[in-house]
C-alpha cells in the first residue's frame, strides 16, 4: 500500500463532490465532456482491476469509492442532456 496513491485519490475523491453538486444544481452540462468522465471512468477500472489481480489491499475501496463519484457525475451528465432536450423543444 502507497501512501501517495491514498493522497492521490484522497485528493480526487475530495473534488468530486463539488462537481457532481455542480451539475446536479445547475441541471447543466456546460463544461463538462461526457468523453472526460468515460475515460476517468475506465481509469478507475484499470486500477481496480489491477488491484484484484495484483495487488490486492484496502485502497481498492478508495478506487471504488472515486468509481462511484464519477459514475454519479455521468448519471448527472445524462440527466442533465435530457432536461437541456426537453426545454429546447
Amino acid at each position: 500500500m502507497s501512501i501517495f496513491e491514498i493522497i492521490m485519490l484522497l485528493c480526487f475523491a475530495f473534488a468530486w463532490p463539488f462537481s457532481i453538486r455542480k451539475s446536479f444544481v445547475s441541471k447543466s452540462n456546460a463544461g463538462k465532456s461526457v468523453w472526460f468522465l468515460i475515460i476517468v471512468l475506465v481509469g478507475y477500472v484499470a486500477g481496480i482491476t489491477h488491484k484484484l489481480i495484483y495487488n490486492y489491499d484496502n485502497v481498492i475501496f478508495l478506487y471504488c469509492f472515486n468509481f462511484a463519484l464519477v459514475f454519479t457525475d455521468a448519471v448527472l451528465y445524462v440527466r442533465n442532456y435530457f432536461i437541456q432536450k426537453s426545454n429546447n423543444c
